[in-house]
């Protein structure tokens, strides 16, 4: 197997000294910045030591077959791949010598990394390694170190002390102290966040050997809390983050903190002092402590009198927490369970993440004294500073430098992709609090003179701004709404730029944060560009919106080269004296050469073409589908920009209709002869493309794989045709011609469709002799605006109709409008579109979740001008009062004004002095709910062009059916807000909601680049297109290797991460592995819980898949738990009127079915068949299957006749559906047949025992309970799981088929094997998992 998940080394070797103190430091963000299956040695990391025994098995060409991407570099890769593991024998200072499995790849450091992270070894930081008595060196790789081999004895060596060491030695205790403690999640810090399954499986799920394998008929409790039946109308809160039994803290100590008397003075530091600690222990005795360079012992100091000699008993330890273990039982006690506990918990619930991850509720919490933190929010550590020589970093170096490692070979990619990720999280991180710095105040303007809002501010060598327009910048486009959005145009073009990568064109590293109402942007600096005027610097486009334009030669080329992948026509402007100069970008896209010689591009805000429907253009008349809808309607500013969605669907939609054309001439000139060329030209084209236009709409309408693969195919083919034809007929080149003419594209030879982003700009001149060129541009992008909403939007409500997507929540449907190219901007389109649609029911879910998005991003709008004027004493009064006015029934809800408790008699004469700026910071009060609610139905007038039919919350709520406490959550998650976990009285008309100890916190929402592992990706798409073709090995091999280069690029934590995992245990539980099946899901919940959120409704899908594995493994009350789980979390993020809430109520029904609840599934299976006859309609395949379900129900129940009738039901719609043939009908005919049978048996019985009394002789009737495995059976089924060898026999032979399979395929290497054999395709027909986990988590389920 390709590269295991520790092989490289921490990073490029410049940031290996850093990596090595962070880890030293204890939270040093392990998850990137080392090799994560280091950490996971004593926790799971059975994989990667399992691959380490059998890495040499196979040089099998990484599992690529038919040429897919990778297969060129294969050579050298195979060749770094072959060094296995051993394993070596670690002496340590007062422990049993223990062995350790080590890689030749490693370093040595990873293995003080695990020695910091072992249970008996955990207070060690200051050591070192000796083989033979000589030390070993920090950073360099085991394979180089001489005579190391399996079975050597590797000793460990305590250390002197130096002031940094001890200072990451208290850290490391520190950290140890609190390793269970969830405040750091709750206050989002250090990239810790929160995760509950452990909850809800009582520890881990892989000893089910712990458990009783004959779970079967043991009595479980099933009953779901009120809340959790179907139809309950109460939405309690604090089920979201339920206590967990460890998170009462054992205390081990009362304080650990710096001392007063620190640093020593002089005379002391002679004698090896280095710094001083104050303890108190649990049993409230206090001492101090002296760290000095050969460990730690007890002074005579006091907190008022400094003396520093040792005090009794004179013990000096190497370790603090032995000498704490000699003075206070307690500790002794209380840190050797809490290391018990730490070592037990999944490493999937310690490690960091590689971004922050903020939750919006969090329990009372108590606020505890910390020296770490209190030193840390005073000093600029930000990362690694402490520990790395030079103090702060230089982002912009380190940024560019890792972009110019090699990348020729798979190895050398992989470095590349690690370190550029891992400087792109320390970055954000860095600029995130950097930016809350600023908004607080706590960094001083580099400009202090100028008014606030023009203020520019560094700090730790980012640059920040604010998004304000200053200098009247943006004043022709819209002037401060523009410059807010400029910010995250901007980091899209930085997004798609480095997408490209190409070499020698540099980008700024860029992060927007939205705190308190202000957007800051964060840049890298330039060197050198502060010293000079930004006039002399810029050498290539323009600094004033295309008044002055400069270009230069090698920008041209540099940008020349994304030109084809962005679809950017370069072009000819005029600048002001009208001299041609010629472009590749839009004109306000400027090239800066550092002092480091490299070529920047920086200010891409304009990369796409602008989107014309909200840009109305004096004299431009739109095509008939825009007018039609109402465009084109002004937009509050003019940078309104295409997604690059929606430019490369165009794109697409334009090559299928370019080859139809060409096809279509071809026919007709193969057809006629005898007819001129010439005829055809000037008559061929329109009509042909009018008559294409039509065939084509619907299908590219779709912009779904299914359709456009067959497309695509017809296409390929024609694409042979022409091909060979072309040179040798003059007359197939001018079909093409012809075609190219038709579609717009830019060459007559060969299609090429790009635009051109300076069109429609406001003061931005093209030369007369490129008029012809300028006209087609303009009409190509009307007929891009046109596209989205002939094409894009319907294929989108089209695609929710069929619920081939099914968005949850807000966040969501957002992801799914964006991947079809829709801005947010057409959201109330989109909703009209909807209420017009004839299938207006089925998509219920759609138009409420919309309505929810369309309030609640209104309400963000405008609680962001409400907040710029909030000082900082009165945010949490300010908050809450805006919330009372959102959500809460209370009529006249008053805002508490902040300082009132503290004001004293004096200062109140003085107060009418008081500076200008804060007269007015109390305007936020006098909101009232009447006032928002209006200004948030104006606000989706304006913005969103639709019109709410409601003037306050409750309205709102009765009329679309929405619930407050997902408007919430909707709100607190878009605005950052966290507040209390508590019951909320939202319908009282006594008391408002909320109060302002209900707010408890405002974190900021961040959006920066997300660099990609893009081998890994080939992997994991050569791994699915395998699964769907039904080799079911080798996608799993594949896909296990992508998981490796994933750990290796992202480290452990990753969404893609989460995608890769939950496609590996599906594949598994489908071949009968159930173990691995288990162990792999969970892995997929804990990282979906930590990365995307503990609701996010990917973690609710995760959750599903869980249960349906645990109940496949006999943990069956597991299952329960966790599928009660799931429901709670969807009836909290959306209800339980949603097409998904039916799947999951009929596994509930299932499982309680099997441990025969049977009322209380009925309960659940007619909920579903509800929701189901709602969402698919009365005539669906998926309505009769729920008959089905029920009827079996009610026959285990004994009561026939209601089985018979949902039975009948079913059979009816399988009739008319099916054909009375297809073996579905004939199934449910056959059970119709033995219902009857059973009740006529009943009422014999019945009709006996009322003739001949108690005497009567009854023959027993049978009852059975379901078994295991019928009802596993019909969860398979009803999860779209088509396929699943029970038996040992069924999987030989898919074992044999799929070898039959593959040398069918190896015979003949033509798709077409495959597309014969249907079989395959079938049973996996529907393990369609998004491309990335963010795509849409809805895919994965439908069946």
């Amino acid at each position: 197997m390709v590269i295991k998940t520790d092989e490289l080394p921490a990073a490029a070797p410049a940031d290996s000294a850093r990596e090595h103190g962070s880890q030293a430091g204890g939270k040093g963000r392990p998850s990137a910045a080392e090799p994560p299956s280091v950490m996971l040695l004593n926790g799971d990391c059975s994989e990667t030591l399992k691959k380490e025994e059998g890495t040499a098995e196979s040089p099998r060409e990484n599992g690529l077959d038919e040429g897919e991407p990778g297969d060129e570099t294969t050579g050298q890769e195979v060749i770094v791949i072959q060094d296995t593991g051993f394993s070596v024998k670690i002496l340590a200072p007062g422990i049993e010598p223990f062995s350790l499995q080590v890689s030749p790849q490693e370093m040595v450091q990873e293995i003080h990394q695990v020695l910091m992270d072992r249970e008996d070894t955990c207070h060690r930081t200051c050591f070192s390694l000796h083989l033979d008595g000589n030390m070993l060196d920090h950073f360099s790789e085991l394979r180089s170190v001489e005579g190391l081999q399996e079975g050597s004895v590797l000793r460990v060596v305590e250390e002197p002390y130096t002031v940094r060491e001890a200072r990451i030695h208290v850290r490391h205790v520190r950290d140890l102290l609190k390793s269970l403690d969830p405040s750091d999640a709750f206050n989002g810090v250090d990239c810790n966040s929160l995760s509950f399954l452990s909850v809800f499986t009582d520890g881990d799920l892989g000893d089910s050997g712990k458990r009783k394998k004959g779970l079967e008929m043991d009595p479980i409790d099933c009953t779901p809390p009120e809340y959790i039946l179907p139809g309950s109308r109460e939405r309690p809160l604090c089920p979201l983050q339920p206590q967990n039994r460890d998170w009462k803290p054992l205390q081990c100590l009362k304080v650990l903190t710096m001392s007063g008397w620190n640093p020593p003075p002089g005379n002391r530091k002679m004698h090896g002092d280095l710094m001083y600690l104050f303890v108190i222990t649990a049993e409230d005795r206090q001492v101090s402590i002296t760290a000095s360079t050969r460990g730690f012992y007890l002074n005579q100091s006091t907190a008022y009198h400094f003396n520093p000699k040792p005090a009794s008993p004179r013990f000096l330890s190497h370790s603090l927490v032995e000498l704490l273990n000699q003075i206070s039982p307690t500790f002794k006690k209380n840190f050797a369970v809490l290391q018990k506990k730490r070592v037990q918990r999944h490493p999937f619930e310690r490690i960091a993440t590689p971004f922050q991850v903020y939750s919006w509720t969090a329990p009372q919490a108590e606020h505890a004294m910390d020296c770490v933190r209190a030193e840390d929010a005073y000093t600029s550590r930000l990362g690694y500073e402490e520990h790395i020589p030079g103090q702060t970093r230089d982002w912009n170096e380190e940024l560019q430098t890792t972009r110019e490692l090699p990348r020729k070979n798979l190895p050398e990619r992989l470095l590349r992709e690690r370190a550029i990720f891992k400087v792109h999280s320390d970055f954000t991180a860095a600029a995130t609090r950097g930016a809350m710095a600023v908004i607080d105040g706590n960094v001083m303007a580099i400009n202090p003179s100028e008014e606030t809002k023009m203020q520019m501010f560094i700090w730790n060598n980012i640059f920040f701004s604010l998004g304000f327009d200053v200098r009247d910048h943006y004043k022709d486009f819209g002037g401060d709404v523009a410059a807010y959005v400029a910010p995250t145009n901007d980091l899209n073009g930085v997004r798609t730029y480095n997408a490209v990568d190409v070499e020698g064109l540099y980008t700024l590293g860029t992060v927007v944060v939205d705190y308190r109402g202000y957007r800051v942007t964060a840049q890298s600096i330039i060197p050198g560009i502060l010293e000079r005027d930004q006039e002399q610097s810029v050498i290539y486009g323009s600094i004033d919106f295309g008044k002055t334009v400069v270009s230069h030669p090698r920008y041209l080329e540099l940008l020349e080269r994304t030109s084809r992948p962005l679809k950017i026509l370069g072009h000819r402007v005029l600048n002001d004296r009208d001299e041609e100069v010629e472009l590749c970008s839009s004109v306000e896209c400027k090239g800066i050469i550092g002092n480091d010689g490299r070529h920047y591009i920086l200010d891409l805000l304009r990369t796409f073409p602008p989107d014309l429907n909200f840009l109305p253009v004096p004299g431009e008349e739109l095509p008939e589908e825009c007018t039609r809808a109402g465009f084109p309607r002004a937009h509050r500013h003019k940078l309104c920009c295409l997604r690059q969605e929606l430019v490369d669907a165009f794109v697409e939609h334009r090559y299928l209709l370019f080859m139809k054309l060409a096809a279509l001439q071809l026919m007709q000139q193969k057809a006629s002869k005898v007819e001129t060329p010439t005829s055809l030209e000037n008559g061929g084209p329109p009509s042909a493309e009018a008559e294409s236009e039509d065939s084509i709409g619907p299908e590219a309408g779709s912009e779904e794989e299914g359709s456009s693969v067959s497309g695509l195919a017809k296409v390929k083919e024609l694409a042979e045709t022409i091909a060979s034809d072309d040179g040798t007929d003059p007359r197939s080149r001018e079909v093409i011609r012809n075609a190219c003419k038709a579609v717009g594209s830019i060459s007559s030879t060969a299609f090429d469709i790009r635009f051109n982003p300076d069109i429609f700009s406001p003061g931005v001149r093209f030369p007369e002799s490129c008029q012809d060129e300028v006209r087609d541009q303009k009409q190509l992008l009307k007929d891009a605006a046109a596209f989205l909403l002939s094409c894009q939007i319907p294929g989108l409500v089209k695609d929710c109709t069929e619920h081939a997507v099914l968005p949850m929540d807000g966040a969501t449907l957002a992801e799914v409008m964006r991947q079809r190219g829709i801005n947010m901007r057409y959201l109330g389109k989109v909703l009209d579109l909807v209420l017009r649609s004839p299938a207006r029911d089925q998509l219920d879910h759609i138009y409420k979740i919309g309505i929810g998005e369309l309030i609640t991003r209104s309400a963000k709008h405008i609680f962001k001008t409400y907040l710029q004027g909030v000082e900082l004493s009165g945010l949490s009064a300010a908050i809450s009062h805006f919330l009372n006015c959102f959500l809460s029934s209370y009529p006249n809800p008053v805002a508490h004004l902040p300082a009132d408790e503290l004001l004293s008699k004096k200062r109140n004469k003085k107060r009418k002095n008081r500076p200008p700026g804060t007269a007015d910071n109390t305007a936020w009060a006098v909101m009232t709910p009447q006032e928002l609610w209006k200004n948030i139905c104006q606000e989706a007038k304006n913005y969103f062009d639709f019109t709410l039919e409601c003037d306050s919350v409750d309205q709102a709520v009765e009329t679309y059916g929405l619930q407050k406490i997902t408007l919430l959550r909707e709100i607190s998650l878009k605005t950052g807000i966290q507040i209390l976990l508590k019951e909320y009285s939202f319908d009282s008309r006594h008391k408002p909601a909320f109060t302002e100890e209900d707010v408890l916190n405002i974190f900021p929402v961040v959006k920066h680049v997300n660099p990609k592992a893009s081998d890994a990706f080939h992997f994991f798409q050569s791994g699915q297109a395998k699964v769907q073709q039904g080799f079911l090995k080798e996608g799993c091999e594949l896909i296990n290797e992508a998981l490796n280069l994933f750990n290796n690029v992202y480290g452990a934590m990753h969404v893609e991460i989460c995608a890769c995992l939950r496609l590996l245990a599906r594949l598994h539980y489908i071949m009968g592995d159930y173990a691995e099946a288990l162990s792999n899901q969970q892995k997929a919940v804990l990282m979906s819980e930590r990365v995307m959120g503990i609701e996010h409704p990917n973690t609710i899908q995760e959750y599903m898949h869980l249960a349906l594995y645990c109940f496949a493994s006999s943990q069956l009350s597991t299952a329960l738990s966790l599928l009660y789980r799931a429901r709670y979390l969807m009836l909290l993020v959306f209800g339980e009127d949603h097409p998904e809430m039916a799947l999951l109520d009929n596994n509930i029904g299932l499982v309680l079915h099997g441990v025969m609840e049977y009322d209380l599934s009925l309960r659940f299976l007619e909920n579903a068949l509800a929701v189901t006859t709602k969402y698919h309609g009365p005539k669906a395949l998926k309505v009769a299957l729920s008959h089905h379900l029920v009827a079996r129900v009610y026959e285990s129940k004994a009561e026939f006749r209601s089985a018979l009738q949902h039975e009948k039901e079913g059979y009816t719609i399988y009739k008319t559906q099916l054909g009375e043939d297809h073996e579905k009908t004939r199934e449910s005919s056959e059970y119709l047949k033995c219902l009857t049978q059973q009740a006529v048996a009943l009422q014999r019985t019945m009709n006996e025992i009322y003739r001949n009394g108690s005497s009567a002789n009854i023959p027993p009737l049978k009852f059975t309970a379901p078994s295991m495995a019928s009802v596993l059976e019909q969860l398979n089924v009803i999860n779209g799981i088509l396929f699943i060898p029970l038996s040992q026999k069924d999987l030989e032979n898919l074992k044999a088929e799929v070898a039959r399979r593959h040398q069918l395929q190896e015979a003949s290497r033509n798709r077409d094997t495959v597309a014969t054999d249907p079989e395959p395709a079938r049973t996996l027909e529907d393990m369609d998992f998004p491309q990335t986990a963010k795509e849409d988590p809805s895919l994965s389920l439908q069946g």
